[in-house]
């Protein structure tokens, strides 16, 4: 294990979580620990300022990922107890907005699949060994923005000779075009930043009882209540009580942080597994992730409303084809009074209503116009339901994705592809409108000759072809492949849908592919 690794993981913050509750009131201060540990290499600045440190802004990964630096790099001695709380501090001190992190949250979330849309310019100069969010996700003004670039240089010389710096004067255009545009495109002083450390809500105000919502790649819908209760400052006790639309259970108990007043970090031991929840708690509402601490590509998204609030969370299912009766659950808080499908979709019956959940019979008439509607019960809105009369095209979802070879004795375990088949049809204008995830038959194929040739769709892995999660093979070299290489491929990701006797295919791409060694908190 390397002394990076030994520091840091994907999960640390989540564990990092999980501890401070415990020790919330009787930790160290973090301004005092800063001033112990941090002035012997960084300069005093007056009024509890130091150099760099005091001009920099980061979310709670962030810090975390720049004490350990310390540590790996300058040989920093700090204990996990002081850690947390310094973590803590500079989070709520020196964190983002609400809105700075808004479009990047996929990083955090540990969404490790997403393919980034930066302008060409920054991701060849920035975004070539790292995710472009790890920048976009911290704020400094141009004379740090100008010491991170020497940093990189002097620790990674290297990377003047990597494709898209060799054919440039690098560092010259990074000090003089990129340090600007940075400064100017991620300032450390910002009005959002100023007015949310003006009205930061309380963290009392979200203990009380949550309705949520989600959706897991391969197990489908869900939907449950979550307990929250104060357990310290800025501590919670968590317990979520639900299940799947296939009736398994989705239970378990855990505790969570609030740092910042909205970044929601959160450890829940749901049967054996143990997930991490990544949520931006905001405005009665928490939105995010879940996922397994040790294998972070399955999780599922997340949305929940606080009792008290009025709001629809979900449909499930949020679709019906035109001529069709089925039943139809709406998931929220609040939900009071008659339930609406909009034009052309009748409530046939109420199965069940509780404030948390409404389930009905609802009909689609023959002449009704495909597209979505939205949905309300009584004054409570925010979902909706598509009509649709054929399906027009399967979309494979990540249409591009990465999972990777492990175990077989190593220390790194396989990482799975998780994939759903998502429907589109046409409205009545013409458009491509989402339908919603359907049920398919999954299988891969070989994504060009090379891969045919190779046979990487028996070695690579095997797809399950029900759920649609594929499990890559085995770690190391493969004495049955041309040139003892290892389980590497390159696939295709087919998901075949079934409606109403027609079928319907969609494609994705999936590269199989070696051990992931280095798998910071931030990509």
């Amino acid at each position: 294990m390397t002394r990076l690794r030994h520091y840091l993981g994907a999960g640390t913050l989540a564990a990092l979580a999980l501890a401070l509750h415990q020790t919330a009131q009787a930790a160290p201060e973090g301004q005092a620990i800063i001033n112990a540990k941090c002035q012997a290499c960084h300069t005093p600045e007056g009024n509890n300022s130091l150099s760099r440190i005091s001009h920099q802004r980061k979310t709670p990964e962030g810090w975390l990922m720049s004490i350990a630096r310390m540590q790996v790099m300058y040989g920093l001695k700090i204990t996990d107890e002081e850690r947390r709380s310094v973590v803590k501090f500079l989070a709520d001190k020196q964190g983002l907005a609400p809105s700075e992190t808004e479009g990047v949250r996929y990083a955090l979330e540990r969404r490790l699949n997403t393919v980034e849309k930066f302008d060409t310019n920054f991701e060849q100069m920035c975004a070539r060994c790292h995710s472009g969010a790890r920048i976009a996700l911290q704020r400094r003004p141009a004379a740090e923005w100008e010491k991170l670039v020497n940093f990189h240089l002097g620790r990674w010389p290297s990377l003047e000779y990597q494709a898209l710096a060799r054919d440039r004067d690098w560092f010259d255009l990074a000090k003089k075009e990129m340090v600007p545009e940075l400064a100017k495109r991620y300032p450390l002083d910002s009005k959002a930043w100023s007015d949310w450390q003006k009205n930061r809500p309380k963290a009392e105000s979200l203990a009380g009882n949550w309705s949520f919502a989600g959706h897991m790649p391969g197990k489908g819908d869900l939907a449950g209540s979550m307990s929250v209760s104060k357990d310290g400052a800025d501590a919670f006790k968590v317990s979520v009580k639900g299940q799947y639309a296939d009736g398994s259970p989705f239970s378990g108990e855990g505790s969570a942080v609030l740092y910042n007043g909205y970044e929601w970090r959160g450890a829940i031991t749901v049967g054996d597994v143990t997930m991490r929840q990544v949520f931006a708690a905001l405005n009665g509402q928490m939105q995010g992730r879940m996922f397994d601490k040790a294998h972070d590509e399955r999780g599922l998204d997340f949305v929940a409303a606080k009792d008290g609030t009025s709001h629809v969370l979900g449909v499930q299912p949020a679709y019906i084809k035109a001529g069709a009766e089925t039943e139809v659950s709406v998931v929220g808080t609040g939900l009071k009074g008659k339930p609406s499908f909009g034009k052309g979709v009748e409530v046939v019956s109420v199965v069940s209503e509780t404030p948390e959940r409404v389930t009905v019979k609802v009909k689609a008439s023959d002449a009704a116009a495909a597209g979505e509607r939205d949905v309300t019960v009584g004054t409570a809105k925010g979902g909706s339901l598509a009509v649709y009369k054929d399906i027009a095209e399967v979309k494979v979802v990540p249409e591009f994705s990465i999972s990777r070879i492990g175990g077989n004795g190593g220390s790194t375990p396989k990482v799975q592809g998780s994939f759903d088949a998502e429907a589109w049809g046409k409205g009545a204008d013409g458009k491509p409108f989402r339908i919603g995830v359907f049920p398919a038959q999954w299988s891969v194929e070989p994504f060009d000759d090379r891969a045919k040739e190779d046979q990487d769709v028996k070695f690579a892995g095997a797809m399950d072809a029900a759920t649609g999660i594929f499990t890559p093979g085995d770690a190391g070299p493969n004495p049955e492949r041309k040139m003892m290489t290892n389980n590497a491929g390159n696939l295709k990701v087919i998901a075949a849908v079934d409606d109403a006797g027609q079928s319907h295919k969609g494609e994705g791409h999936m590269i199989v592919t070696v051990q992931r060694w280095n798998n910071p908190p931030i990509p």
